[in-house]
């Protein structure tokens, strides 16, 4: 016997609306550890993202604290060199309060589709696991900025630059402050076809 067909009256189906539509980005982070179980659990469901050809070319690094405290003081080296030193310190304090850090990256390709396809599903990777996260009250930021293009950043995570690049450093943790948010009108965005 098949299962019924889904609908937007199911409960399951609203809730899991819900949470898509509900995840924010979080800035501001409770200091309250998040049970690395839970990681493990989210990154194992990200893995099921669809990937052209069965590919899987995600890497996710789980930062420890010796692993954070490196990139702290890299951030601030880095903000110190291209403004000054009182923003590298304001960026590291900043950076120092995030309690969860996961790099994710993308194996390399000479195959121009075979790239693309492979960061798409890495994306899709990562969106799948901050879902997975913010159902379980637990918020994410994925950021990408100078850092992760960096060579002293693969060398703190361990990266083989020529193997792989960095698709997301995702900081993650209880949400102290989640932010409101709007988007367009499903009109603005939608072109139905004939």
């Amino acid at each position: 016997m098949q299962p019924p067909a889904p609908s937007d009256k199911t409960r399951d189906l609203r809730e899991f609306r819900e949470v898509i539509r509900s995840r924010r980005t979080i800035n501001f982070y409770l200091q309250t550890p998040v049970p690395r179980k839970l990681i493990r659990d989210a990154i194992e469901a990200a893995t099921w993202a669809p990937n052209h050809h069965v590919t899987e070319p995600w890497r996710f690094y789980l930062l420890g604290k010796e692993a954070i405290g490196a990139c702290v003081g890299l951030v601030r080296t880095i903000v110190t060199d291209k403004k000054d030193a009182k923003a590298g310190e304001f960026k590291a304090k900043n950076w120092a309060e995030k309690p969860g850090w996961l790099v994710v990256t993308c194996r390399k390709s000479n195959d121009e589709l075979t790239q693309r396809e492979d960061y798409a599903a890495c994306c899709t990777a990562i969106q799948s696991l901050m879902l997975y996260l913010w159902k379980a009250g637990v918020g994410s930021k994925w950021t990408t900025g100078d850092i992760t293009r960096d060579p002293r950043f693969f060398d703190i995570v361990g990266i083989d630059d020529d193997q792989e690049f960095v698709v997301s450093m995702l900081w993650y943790g209880y949400p102290k402050v989640t932010p409101v948010q709007s988007r367009k009108n499903l009109d603005d965005v939608l072109t139905e076809l004939p």
